[in-house]
């Protein structure tokens, strides 16, 4: 079975916040870094997304990808690779847990990345480890700015 690399970190803002930006697909290369594009293929019965293709350069990963997402309640999402040119695997959560009142989130990151070249196993949970520690920064950074609450607001109508 193939190990995984997880990490956590902590962003001032309620779970809803964060998931709202998490699932905002269209908007990941303004803060992600490693995902150049994004386009959502397929969404289910409440408007999230199923399947995603992501155009993606992570030093040395290097994609173009489709993936598919499970969505579990308001706090947690889970991916698995659809199709790659690179990938032989791309698995991955979200995990959202409320913390001080649901004022605050804790965001785990877990990722088990498998390539179709031959790569050492260690320089395969290097590259992981810099991708989560990348996202989960990102994430915080975007979260925390308003950019999420502000961008979607701004194309609901709503004031933030």
């Amino acid at each position: 079975m193939a190990e995984h690399t997880r990490s956590s970190i902590t962003i001032e803002a309620a779970p809803a916040d964060v998931m709202d930006v998490i699932a905002d697909f269209g908007r990941y290369p303004e803060w992600t870094g490693e995902v150049k594009e994004a386009e959502v293929l397929a969404t289910d019965g409440d408007g999230r997304a199923e399947q995603v293709r992501l155009l993606l350069d992570a030093g040395a990963i290097k994609d173009d990808h489709t993936l598919a997402y499970r969505w579990v309640g308001a706090h947690e999402v889970h991916w698995s690779l659809v199709k790659s040119q690179m990938l032989r695997t791309l698995d991955g959560s979200y995990a959202l847990a409320p913390l001080d009142g649901g004022t605050r989130t804790e965001v785990t990151y877990q990722l088990t990345v498998d390539v179709k070249i031959p790569m050492l196993g260690m320089i395969k949970r290097k590259a992981e480890k810099v991708i989560i520690d990348r996202a989960l920064a990102g994430l915080k950074k975007r979260v925390e700015s308003g950019a999420g609450a502000a961008a979607g607001a701004a194309e609901s109508g709503k004031s933030v």
